[in-house]
């Protein structure tokens, strides 16, 4: 007993200890700090200076050795700045907890290896949305007493709330958009919906496509998923909804739904059944600042042919799988479809545009190619109508090659043609012509396989490898979407190779990375914790929380565009351009559109695991 005790104190001793790496003779092992499924991939990456093959050895929770094999050299990696070699031991499926990787005297975190391992995070990062919700309260039973806050943006005093919001004044819109005259008189009740990210904006493109994965999560889960009881469960996510015979993630793409709604131009507007593209406050306020203190004026922002196709795809998307729960609510999604369909045709060039803006972010986006092709997609998904098929037919996206970005990430809020592409493939095989579907599967599939083969050049094992040799921002997230991608080509093939690529790829974001950190809140042994928000900023203010379990950090970022981050990490190699600072919010925000496909990528691992 005495021994046993000696061993697992060494270990710990060992991991604390371990000095910063880069000196000859220091080897760090990264490991998922989550852990690892029983039938699984189970690699790590071991950044060390030597050269020569390493011997490792799995320790169980006693301190015994039970795997042992040697490290695969991958040498200097330029993304990281490391030098790297991969520990396998894949073939161990015994399922257990407080494992260990050793190599010598280096002992990696502790981890599991079990069939369960990602019930809880599919939990907490779908439950995660109840608590970027604007105008209601966020309750104390069902958060506890830290998360829990007053409704914010519902016009108690100090907060002007969003009830009645007006268009941004004439002499600011003028300067903002000199392209096309805007203006009007009337005010929006536009409350409801998500803080976007870190501030009180709210953001249609943004809460589009953040909606639109919640909404894949319970389609494609229902599809695909081989026990679909937990992304079909009204009795699984901590919001108030909870129990009402429609699936909680349902209940959650609503509250945004809804409030996308609130934001269309009113009857007898020149742009009316257009789509404001944001509203937010006119002025930038502090962190911390809570959604019901924040003093600031609201402004609506000029309606965008790219909000107004973000409403025509969730709204679609969102008809057809409100058909079984509420029959009225779908026919309504469907209608605003259709009316914003029109809109969108009549004034298919009001471009949202970039710079800075005061108090919110721009969301600027140039090219409307993808979300007319997203649109339209997902109109003839909801309808089958001849009509929309022949739209996306004429789409330069139909048959373009949607998924090469140069190694970025497959698709996001500004380029969503790849996820139309995705739609189409996963929804649409008794829908479209069997030639045409069998096309745009082929086209999913194949670039699965150029994911693959860029992830097998990765020591970490994520599938993300930008070209121009730098991470964007919300690395992350982009890390996420691309698994998408190869996860959907395992639902429409079954191919081993798929489902063992998306597994492998998630230890990246569970601390299996040149930083040896969890970038997903509450999970492991070190994860992000400080990310940029103003009311979950303990950092700051003890008196507020941190980010809740399964907040995901935007990851490393090349451009540093936070003073912190132009301070501390000049010269940075792209995988360690990463702060866990408040102050960081160019590589530590969380945003709905982050948190959405984690949402998505959750399920799908707790879904396809052995029971």
């Amino acid at each position: 007993m005495i021994h046993r005790c000696l061993l697992m104190l060494l270990a710990t001793i060992f991991v604390s200890m371990a000095p910063t790496v880069g000196r000859a003779e220091e080897i760090s092992v990264r490991v998922n700090q989550l852990g690892y499924l029983p039938d699984g991939p189970k690699l790590a990456t071991v950044v060390s200076s030597l050269d020569e093959l390493l011997e490792f050895q799995l320790i169980d929770d006693k301190g015994t050795p039970i795997f042992k094999g040697m490290t695969k050299p991958f040498g200097p990696d330029p993304m990281s700045g490391l030098k790297t070699q991969q520990a396998n031991f894949s073939e161990y499926e015994k399922t257990g907890e407080n494992y260990r990787l050793a190599i010598g005297e280096n002992f990696s975190v502790p981890f599991s290896i079990k069939p369960d391992i990602y019930d809880r995070l599919s939990v907490d990062a779908q439950s995660w949305f109840y608590l970027a919700r604007s105008g209601i309260e966020i309750r104390k039973d069902i958060v506890g007493s830290a998360y829990a806050r007053p409704a914010g943006h519902i016009g108690i005093a100090p907060n002007l709330g969003d009830i009645a919001v007006p268009c941004l004044d004439s002499e600011a819109a003028v300067k903002i958009y000199p392209e096309f005259k805007w203006a009007c008189s009337y005010s929006l009740d536009v409350s409801g919906g998500w803080y976007d990210a870190g501030d009180q904006g709210k953001y249609v493109v943004n809460g589009g496509i953040a909606v639109s994965q919640l909404m894949d999560t319970v389609e494609r889960g229902r599809l695909f998923a081989q026990n679909a009881r937990t992304v079909l469960s009204d009795k699984r996510s901590r919001l108030p909804e909870q129990g009402n015979a429609t699936p909680d993630i349902l209940d959650e793409a609503r509250w945004e739904l809804e409030f996308m709604l609130k934001m269309v131009v009113p009857p007898g507007d020149p742009f009316a059944g257009m789509v404001h593209h944001k509203v937010h406050d006119t002025n930038w306020t502090g962190v911390p600042m809570m959604p019901h203190s924040d003093p600031q004026p609201r402004a609506l922002y000029a309606p965008s042919t790219a909000a107004t196709l973000n409403l025509v795809a969730a709204s679609a998307q969102g008809a057809r799988l409100f058909k079984d729960y509420d029959a009225l609510f779908s026919k309504r999604l469907l209608l605003a479809a259709k009316q914003a369909w029109a809109a969108a045709q009549a004034h298919p060039d009001l471009i949202a545009p970039s710079g800075n803006f005061d108090g919110g972010g721009a969301y600027g986006d140039g090219d409307l190619g993808d979300e007319f092709y997203w649109a339209t997609s997902e109109l003839y998904l909801a309808t089958g109508e001849a009509a929309y098929l022949s739209s996306i037919k004429s789409s330069p996206h139909w048959r373009g090659d949607v998924f090469s970005r140069e190694g970025h990430g497959a698709f996001d809020w500004a380029n969503t043609a790849g996820f139309a592409r995705l739609h189409l493939a996963l929804y649409g095989e008794k829908l479209l012509p069997a030639k045409e579907w069998l096309t745009i599967k082929t086209s999913v599939v194949q670039a699965a396989e150029g994911f693959i083969r860029l992830q097998e050049k990765e020591p970490f094992g994520q599938i993300y490898r930008p070209e121009n040799g730098k991470y964007d921002w919300g690395s992350n997230h982009a890390i996420l979407q691309n698994m998408i991608v190869v996860s959907a080509a395992y639902d429409l093939t079954h191919r081993p190779e798929f489902l063992k690529s998306v597994r492998e790829s998630v230890d990246y974001l569970l601390g299996r990375n040149a930083m040896n950190i969890s970038y997903i809140t509450g999970y492991g042994t070190a994860f992000s914790k400080n990310q940029h928000s103003r009311w979950f900023a303990h950092q700051i203010e003890q008196a507020l929380p941190n980010p809740p379990p399964g907040s995901l950090a935007g990851g490393p970022n090349s451009s540093l565009v936070d003073d912190i981050s132009k301070a501390r990490l000049a010269g940075c190699a792209p995988q360690q351009c990463y702060l866990d600072d408040i102050e960081a919010y160019g590589s530590n925000e969380i945003t709905i559109n982050w948190n959405a496909p984690l949402v998505y990528i959750a399920n799908f691992l707790d879904n396809t695991r052995k029971k």
